[in-house]
C-alpha cells in the first residue's frame, strides 16, 4: 500500500544507491542476485547495457519481465545455476541469508565476479553487541519517519527474522571469503560488503 507519492520505498530500496556508487568505471554488465520485483535491476539497466535479474520465483519474474524487457531474466538458484560468464558487478541486496551457507555465498558472488569487478551484498544480520541494539533503537526511530513520509512499497518475497548470523559473524566471514573487503554497518537493519576482484584473480 502507498500512503504517498514520489518513488517506491522500502528498506532494501533505501540502500540501492550504495550499489549503484560502486559499479566499476568502464562496467558494462551486472547480475542482481535475487532480484524479486526487479527495481534494482532497473536502476542498473539504467546506467548498464547488460542486465541479468536471477530469482527462484518464477511468478515474480514474470511480472518483472512484463514490467522490464531490456533486462535477463533468469529462474534458478544462484548457487548452482550455469551463466557461462561472469559479471563486471554483482549485487545482492537482502537475499544471502536466505542461502544455506554464508561462506559458500560470498565465495559464489566472488566466482560471478569478472576480474576488476565488484560484488556489493546489502543483507541483513542479527544484532549482537550493545553497539548494535543502540543501531537498531535508531533505525527503528528511522523506520517510523520514512514510513510516514515516504511512499512504502511492500515486496512479496519471503523474509527470515531474526537472520540467522550476526553482524561480527558476517563482517568476520566477508574478511576471509572476500580479502580486502569493506564494511559498513547501517540503522535499519542492514549492512554492506563492497569487494572489488583483482584484476587477477587470487586463489582464495
Amino acid at each position: 500500500m502507498r500512503a504517498h507519492g514520489g518513488p517506491p520505498w522500502n528498506h532494501n530500496i533505501h540502500f540501492h544507491h550504495v550499489v549503484l556508487e560502486a559499479i566499476p568505471n568502464g562496467a558494462v554488465s551486472a547480475l542482481d542476485v535475487g532480484a524479486g520485483d526487479g527495481l534494482l535491476a532497473a536502476e542498473l539497466r539504467a546506467v548498464l547495457p547488460d542486465v541479468t535479474g536471477l530469482d527462484l520465483d518464477p511468478d515474480v519474474l514474470h511480472r518483472a519481465a512484463a514490467e522490464h524487457r531490456d533486462i535477463n531474466w533468469i529462474h534458478g538458484d544462484a548457487m548452482t545455476f550455469d551463466f557461462g560468464r561472469t559479471f563486471d558487478m554483482v549485487a545482492s541486496v537482502a537475499t544471502v541469508h536466505h542461502l544455506p551457507n554464508l561462506a559458500d555465498a560470498f565465495g559464489r558472488l566472488a566466482d560471478l565476479t569478472s576480474p576488476g569487478g565488484a560484488v556489493v551484498v546489502i543483507g541483513l544480520a542479527r544484532p549482537a553487541s550493545l553497539r548494535d541494539h543502540a543501531m537498531g533503537i535508531v533505525g527503528a526511530v528511522q523506520h517510523q519517519w520514512y514510513t510516514r513520509t515516504r511512499n512504502v512499497w511492500t515486496h512479496s518475497a519471503p523474509t527470515v527474522w531474526p537472520p540467522p548470523h550476526t553482524y561480527k559473524e558476517v563482517r568476520d566471514c566477508a574478511a576471509a571469503i572476500l580479502p580486502g573487503s569493506t564494511w559498513k554497518q547501517f540503522s535499519m537493519w542492514r549492512y554492506a560488503v563492497t569487494w572489488q576482484k583483482p584484476e587477477i584473480d587470487s586463489v582464495r
